[in-house]
């Protein structure tokens, strides 16, 4: 008798086989016990019919409670009621481990309850939906880079400075110096494409900030590319290209997870390049027409902002071109324009918000110094980046995508806090 695991049971229609699986639920009448069994790769009911298992296997069964940890034998059948398309005619059960008073129970529960259980609710279907979502996302991203010719590199996650120059970052002690959690890998990114041209890092990176919104986390991954000898416009192209590979990957490979998640596919269906473009000054005025008084040019968007442009659009869509004022000292100026630098958010659609921020770089040596004593930055803390601009610089360009937000989007759930394995919140370091 083979064992196997659920995901396999589609290649082994008419066997018997044997499966280790936790007892996600159970309903059952005088005659028939219906097991929703879960292993990790996937769930599939199992049947055990008191008439053909007999007295005492029918017993256990009706015994076994929720989450208890099994091994089960049965024969793989066809189900074409259900949408995984197979079923388990259960032989046999042997039980590893009983589980009582299992504290997630089919019931309704409140969210600060399931976030306290973050541990247990990864076991439900729709959490693990998500993460089957997120892992695919993660493959599609390694398959686009690598096809494309980038190389992984991994960034630092202890920095001695801020690559965005902002004050929301955790400091730590290293030894005798000053030390901070990442917020960005980008600078040391733009190193890396300096020597190995076209390169993406995928990690953790960490915020500061004081937000309780549902975009935001206080821990999250960015998969960030830096590419050498590519304008603005090249990097534009290969962001959406990217996004595009992602979401029919997820379509492709996680038709049963979004069809679990209650997911509307047509609208990610629609998700292929190129993607609308708009200026921050189109934008401002599109806003203005929206009766938002509230921004004026020079203002940062914020969420009910970027909701009501992404509205009006099917696909993701590109702001470009924000003022220099409100981003960061490394973006590369306007050719034509001094007040706005050569950058783009790309907002996702369906209310999710920036899922990218990217721009071309300053490659000029006095212009980067320039920048960094406007900044007001410590000098001596940037002396090894501005040497990048110095020693053979080129045009480049690169961006970064959260993680977390995309898959957001992609799932369709409403909170980023389902979107990582264990989510860390202003309020919550626990578990």
């Amino acid at each position: 008798m083979k064992t196997i695991m659920i995901h396999e049971m589609p290649d082994h229609e008419g066997e018997t086989v044997r499966m280790g699986a936790w007892l996600a639920n159970k309903r059952s009448s005088g005659k028939i016990a219906f097991l929703q069994l879960r292993d990790g790769s996937g769930f599939v009911q199992g049947v055990v019919v008191k008439e053909d298992a007999g007295e005492e296997l029918f017993a256990t069964a009706k015994g076994l409670t929720q989450e208890t940890s099994l091994y089960v034998t049965g024969e793989v059948t066809v189900d074409e009621r259900s949408s995984f398309g197979y079923e388990l005619q259960v032989k046999g059960i042997e039980v590893i481990k009983a589980a009582e008073d299992y504290p997630i129970t089919p019931k309704e529960h409140g969210t600060e309850f399931l976030m306290d259980h973050r541990h247990l609710w990864l076991r439900s279907r729709k959490q693990h939906a998500v993460m089957k979502i997120r892992d695919e996302i993660i493959r599609a991203t390694y398959e686009f880079f690598h096809m494309n010719g980038f190389i992984k590199i991994d960034p630092p996650i202890l920095t001695g400075s801020s690559p965005e120059g902002t004050s929301e970052l955790f400091h730590t002690k290293y030894f005798d110096e000053d030390a901070y959690l990442s917020q960005s890998g980008q600078l040391y990114m733009e190193a890396a494409a300096m020597a190995l041209g076209k390169v993406f890092s995928f990690g953790p990176t960490f915020r500061a900030e004081k937000s309780k919104t549902r975009r935001h986390l206080i821990e999250f991954w960015m998969i960030e590319p830096e590419m050498a000898f590519v304008e603005h416009a090249q990097s534009l192209e290969v962001q959406e290209q990217y996004v595009a590979h992602v979401v029919q990957s997820v379509l492709q490979n996680c038709k049963l997870e979004l069809e679990r998640l209650g997911r509307d596919t047509s609208k990610l269906e629609k998700i292929q390049a190129p993607f609308p473009r708009i200026s921050y000054d189109d934008a401002i005025e599109f806003l203005h027409k929206e009766g938002f008084d509230d921004i004026q040019w020079g203002d940062d968007f914020g969420a009910p902002h970027e909701s009501a442009i992404a509205e009006s659009y099917d696909l993701p869509v590109f702001i470009m071109n924000y003022p220099i004022g409100i981003k960061p000292f490394y973006m590369q100026p306007h050719p034509d324009r001094d007040d706005v630098v050569l950058c783009a958010d790309l907002i996702a659609p369906e209310g999710y918000g920036e899922i990218i921020g990217g721009s071309e770089r300053i490659h000029d040596y006095e212009l980067m110094k320039q920048r960094i004593e406007e900044h007001q930055l410590d000098a001596s803390a940037y002396e090894w980046y501005l040497e990048l601009s110095k020693y053979g610089a080129v045009p480049h360009s690169g961006f970064g995508l959260g993680l977390e937000r995309t898959v957001a989007w992609i799932s369709g759930v409403e909170h980023v806090r389902e979107t990582i394995p264990f989510p860390r919140l202003l309020n919550r370091l626990y578990p």
